[in-house]
């Protein structure tokens, strides 16, 4: 994946709207295709860098690592590292993140009811 210019009008474009819009700003932070999943598998406690990617199977390893990069670097997400040998890392949800909870369940039952919309529209259409 490689990184785009800061010049580029793409990432002007992108760089005004997360500035001017909060709402834009926060599904920056969330979205795309693996960060939320991340999030919500960390709902109910930590978990080690294996129990993730046996959890969302279908996840490459650097992709795993890529995303919880971001999401630690944004502040959502905690990486403890134990000093241990071997050493254990455990990644888990910060305070901020937590505050998503009730959001992305929210969000999940959106999701639900549009799907089944969905589908209800294909079937009789």
């Amino acid at each position: 994946m490689g990184k785009r210019k800061e010049s580029s009008t793409n990432m002007l474009n992108e760089s005004f709207i997360v500035a001017s819009c909060d709402l834009t700003y926060a599904v920056c932070k969330v979205g795309g295709r693996w960060k939320l999943l991340i999030l919500c598998k960390l709902e109910y406690g930590a978990l080690r860098f294996s129990e993730l990617r046996d959890q969302i199977k279908v996840i490459t390893e650097r992709m795993l690592t890529l995303q919880l990069r971001e999401l630690e670097r944004d502040g959502l997400v905690k990486r403890t590292v134990y000093a241990e040998v071997p050493p254990r890392v455990t990644y888990e949800l910060t305070e901020v993140a937590k505050e998503l909870i009730p959001i992305w369940a929210q969000l999940s039952q959106w999701g639900n009811k549009h799907r089944k919309l969905l589908h209800e529209h294909e079937v009789s259409g």
